[in-house]
């Protein structure tokens, strides 16, 4: 799988915002039902927590589409 690249400013960023910046939801809703459905994958994990933080070199996975947090 091919890993895009979203870059963040900050120390970190939530899972569910980073999902709707990457593009993978549309809405914060919607990335919190696939979230608790363990739909998503975060470093080949999957993790049903959509307030996780994510760090720099952090993957996340859904539906055959990935980011790597930069």
């Amino acid at each position: 799988m091919e890993f895009n690249k979203i870059s963040i400013k900050e120390e970190f960023i939530r899972l569910d915002s980073a999902m709707k910046l990457a593009g993978m939801v549309y809405t914060g809703g919607h990335a919190k039902i696939v979230i608790q459905n363990g739909e998503v994958k975060v470093n080949s994990a999957v993790c049903t927590m959509r307030g996780k933080k994510l760090y720099k070199g952090d993957k996340v996975e859904f539906e055959n589409q990935g980011f790597e947090i930069e």
